[in-house]
């Protein structure tokens, strides 16, 4: 897989590298995405893994994992994004936006043309002002979690 790298000056963008990066990057999709709802361990992963490309924020003064995403293509040609998450005490600070960038970036760098992701509730506000919109409502993730289908035409 490319890996691309994108920072500003208190993040990094990037694929995970390391063992110890990719056990922190699952270990983050757990706690921010599945736990809080008493999931089990291994929820926050699925099929296409090993086919998707994946992006950490790194906290350049810690070295630490504050966010994650992910991006892979799909049968159609278009490409769907996946376990966005950012640490709480992060948010609001851009890397969100980071990542949302380095992945459209890379379905950009494949000739993809359209983007799909299934948004909880609480986020459509965000991928509304990254060029997203909504098509309808989807899934409700452990009787708790509404979502939404978006889609973005990349140009």
């Amino acid at each position: 897989m490319q890996s691309s790298s994108a920072s500003t000056d208190t993040f990094v963008i990037r694929s995970p590298e390391t063992a110890d990066e990719w056990e922190a990057y699952y270990t983050l999709r757990y706690r921010i995405l599945r736990q809080p709802w008493g999931a089990p361990l291994g929820s926050e992963r699925d099929e296409r893994e090993h086919l998707a490309v994946h992006r950490i924020a790194l906290d350049a003064g810690t070295g630490h994992i504050v966010g994650c995403g992910r991006i892979h293509q799909r049968d159609d040609g278009s490409a769907q994004i996946r376990f966005m998450a950012v640490a709480d005490d992060y948010r609001g600070r851009g890397i969100g936006s980071l990542l949302l960038e380095s992945l459209e970036q890379w379905a950009k760098q494949q000739s993809i043309t359209h983007i799909v992701l299934y948004a909880r509730t609480t986020a459509v506000r965000f991928y509304l002002q990254h060029g997203y919109r909504v098509l309808e409502r989807a899934h409700t993730l452990y009787n708790a979690i509404e979502h939404v289908l978006m889609e973005k035409r990349l140009v």
